[in-house]
């Protein structure tokens, strides 16, 4: 997940625009210009696909695969052109509910499909698929180079319709085919309770920033009735982010008032978000691994930058950027990055990540606990345990 700050009023951008008039000259005049800025060169091949190509093409096709094209070229993994379809299908991940099988994909390794976790109670949770599971095809579609986006694209789709995966476990080194059949997948965010084996502690679990995440927070607070604990751990181990405004919310509870994160766009300008003031000031110790990334490192950043609480586990993922989504004609958008993000120190740490107060790394093959239903903790939690009890 990103850092989106939405822009409601639909419109083109000015590369979108250029396309669409390039190919009103070229349908209707031919080759009226020269090799201006290399725009005769895109004149040229738009004349000759209307004139030479064997087949017939539209020009919603045309302007859509050039407006690809030119985001594409960007290089940047985080900007994307995205149709009508997946537009709307980011749109639900953002509200928490989507049509889909239930599979968390881990940051790690970009070149596989590496199973991060399945949602609870979801399909791919029913079906036995674990962590570290690659998923090796998607119905006849071999994920080989495949990215995430479009892997996701393929595992989401209207609830009760089918999707066949395969996918090869290295405990047992073999390759398994499950059908999964897709449904209503409702993403709760925030998981609260009080520590197994620790009534005083109050650990509470974020697993990305969805437009409900600060409500949920603040309801999981009021539930637990926080104030009866002497402590909060915060695990924000795998979480890959989400929106802006739900770090901030969230941070406001674990940072007092002040800055949170300035957010600065290519011409300098510096955007500031502040602390909502609901401050705890209770004694807290933050979880964090190499896939907490871009939200999770906004919230995680202000806490270690304030010393408000320590951060206990591996270095941070390293996303420090912000996307914008433009919304564009026919239900389709661009996704771009538009600025950066500092801590309240004013710390970059874009492909840098932020380093914990304690390293402790996880022994090959282990998993993290994450909202832990027994005393079987793995070495972060056993260790963020001690480091919180020291503050009591």
């Amino acid at each position: 997940m990103q850092e989106w700050n939405w822009k409601r009023v639909a419109k083109y951008v000015g590369v979108v625009l250029l396309i669409f008039c390039v190919l009103v000259t070229a349908t209707v005049g031919g080759i009226v210009i020269a090799n201006v800025d290399n725009v005769g060169r895109l004149v040229r091949v738009v004349q000759l696909i209307r004139s030479d190509y064997l087949e017939k093409v539209s020009t919603d096709q045309l302007v859509e695969g050039a407006t690809k094209g030119i985001v594409d070229i960007l290089g940047d993994p985080y900007s994307t052109y995205m149709n009508a379809k997946e537009y709307e299908e980011l749109y639900q991940v953002l509200e928490g509910k989507f049509g889909g099988v239930g599979i968390v994909l881990s940051l790690k390794d970009p070149k596989k499909l590496v199973v991060l976790r399945p949602i609870k109670n979801s399909p791919a949770s029913k079906a036995g698929i674990q962590p570290g599971d690659v998923v090796s095809k998607i119905n006849d579609a071999d994920t080989a180079g495949m990215d995430q986006d479009k892997a996701v694209n393929l595992m989401r789709g209207d609830p009760g319709t089918k999707v066949v995966l395969a996918l090869y476990r290295a405990s047992t080194n073999k390759t398994y085919t499950v059908s999964l059949t897709r449904e209503d997948i409702t993403v709760p965010t925030v998981d609260g309770e009080a520590l197994p084996g620790h009534p005083d502690i109050a650990y509470i679990s974020i697993s990305q920033f969805s437009s409900d995440t600060g409500k949920e927070l603040e309801d999981t607070l009021t539930n637990m009735n926080i104030k009866k604990f002497k402590g909060i751990l915060l695990d924000l181990r795998y979480n890959h982010g989400g929106e802006l405004n739900a770090a901030v919310q969230v941070a406001s509870y674990f940072v007092p008032s002040g800055p949170v994160v300035y957010i600065v766009d290519k011409q300098g300008n510096v955007d500031t978000k502040m602390a909502a003031g609901t401050y705890l000031g209770m004694p807290l110790v933050v979880l964090v691994n190499e896939e907490s990334a871009s939200a999770a490192e906004i919230v995680s950043g202000a806490i270690k930058d304030e010393k408000t609480g320590t951060l206990v586990g591996v270095k941070t993922f390293g996303k420090g950027i912000v996307q914008t989504i433009f919304p564009l004609d026919a239900g389709t958008s661009v996704k771009l990055t538009t600025a950066k993000y500092l801590t309240p120190s004013k710390l970059s740490i874009n492909k840098i990540g932020i380093e914990p107060d304690v390293k402790v790394e996880l022994g090959k093959g282990q998993q993290a606990t994450i909202s832990p239903a027994d005393t079987n903790f793995d070495p972060q939690l056993l260790k963020a345990i001690q480091t919180l009890q020291g503050k009591l």
